[in-house]
């Protein structure tokens, strides 16, 4: 079924929507949660959530990119889960990736700050699409994925040393770009 018809079954509150969702974005939800979650249970509660995240999103937002959407809040999701479970349990892999963007991006909390979010994700994105394929593919599956390293280079063919300096010169280029952007880092 079509992103768009799905969209639309959620407009119309019919519960086939869900079902749909799980058929076609089930595989990537579960891909999602397991890198950030590392735990089959906990990853398999994220994603029965995002499902109930979906249907109350949809209304009153009608995502552009579905596939997105569906992994934003997933990711989302499995991020909150991550942050409540306890140290011992979390993903290292998880942990790592996110201690390597600290000196990029800073966290913001406060939701007077939610502007500036705005502009950040923006420029994020920007930043992103002006990264070649290859180099965009390899930080998404890093920092967004919570791929590991070894994963990565699996699905690349390219060696760690390649890709750690392909992921340390790119967050050196996202650090520049927002500071071009006048964004505190």
């Amino acid at each position: 079924m079509e992103d768009r018809q799905i969209i639309e079954l959620y407009w119309n509150r019919a519960e086939e929507a869900i079902r749909e969702t799980a058929v076609k974005y089930g595989r990537l939800c579960q891909y999602i949660a397991q890198n950030i979650l590392s735990c089959a249970e906990d990853s398999e509660e994220c994603v029965n959530d995002t499902w109930l995240g979906l249907w109350n999103a949809i209304p009153p937002q009608r995502p552009e990119r579905f596939s997105a959407f569906v992994g934003r809040v997933v990711r989302n999701l499995a991020l909150k889960r991550f942050d409540y479970l306890t140290a011992a349990k979390r993903s290292p892999e998880a942990v790592c990736s996110l201690e390597e963007l600290e000196d990029c991006v800073s966290g913001r909390t406060s939701v007077e700050d939610e502007v500036e979010n705005r502009r950040i994700e923006e420029a994020i994105d920007n930043f992103l699409w002006s990264l070649g394929e290859e180099k965009r593919t390899i930080f998404i599956r890093r920092y967004w994925y919570f791929d590991s390293i070894d994963h990565i280079c699996l699905h690349t063919g390219y060696s760690q040393s390649k890709v750690k300096s392909m992921l340390f010169r790119t967050r050196q280029k996202l650090r520049e770009f927002l500071e071009s952007e006048d964004i505190e880092l």
